[in-house]
């Protein structure tokens, strides 16, 4: 029952998101088009709930034909708890001094707007309003057995890590946080995270 009033709520939302904000979306595929060579939308293969590949959308934030290798480079350090410095002094996970993004992609990045293409992943049923991220298949050398309960459920473009990112300070505090959401889930916990999102990306400014 949960999981059909949970389809409901995100089609609902998903198609109503996209029809509202065609013209906003369109605005921003522009921009990233006149930005930077390439297309507006940046395609990767994700995993979904039962380890399913699905292909992910984004806006396109970096660079066209970037390497990966940079990014795997973050998904080690992570795993292993070894933080990066940045320029101003600020220690992360992630490192904000990434090459491969664009001047347009840094601000898309910062508001989570990249995501929003992800509502047509919703849609096809790929992806939940809420769950835990999608994983890139070169994740799953570094999990632990019960780091793969995350994928009892749908990933989400928002979930309870992204907006509790304060509670969760390394690799192990994330996948406690997503598995926690799998025990926990229900619709009224995904309606009170759904409002929490705005107010965290706000707090965090894609900071992490």
């Amino acid at each position: 029952m949960y999981r059909a009033g949970k389809r409901a709520i995100d089609v609902l939302f998903a198609a109503s998101a996209l029809i509202a904000l065609a013209p906003f979306l369109l605005l921003i595929a522009l921009i990233v088009r006149l930005d930077s060579p390439g297309p507006a939308l940046f395609r990767q293969e994700r995993l979904g709930r039962g380890r399913r590949s699905f292909v992910m959308l984004k806006f396109r934030t970096m660079w066209q034909d970037a390497d990966d290798a940079f990014h795997r480079e973050a998904v080690r350090k992570t795993a292993n708890g070894i933080r990066t410095e940045t320029s101003n002094g600020k220690q992360v996970f992630k490192s904000l001094e990434d090459p491969r993004i664009t001047r347009v992609g840094k601000v898309l990045r910062a508001t989570g707007l990249d995501e929003l293409p992800q509502l047509l992943n919703v849609l096809r049923g790929e992806m939940s309003l809420v769950g835990p991220r999608p994983a890139v298949p070169y994740e799953l050398p570094y999990y632990k057995d019960w780091h793969h309960n995350r994928f009892a459920v749908l990933p989400g473009i928002t979930g309870l890590w992204q907006v509790k990112r304060s509670e969760g300070t390394d690799f192990e505090d994330m996948m406690r946080l997503d598995v926690q959401y799998t025990a926990v889930c229900s619709i009224r916990e995904d309606l009170k995270l759904i409002a929490m999102t705005i107010p965290a990306i706000v707090r965090e400014r894609g900071a992490y």
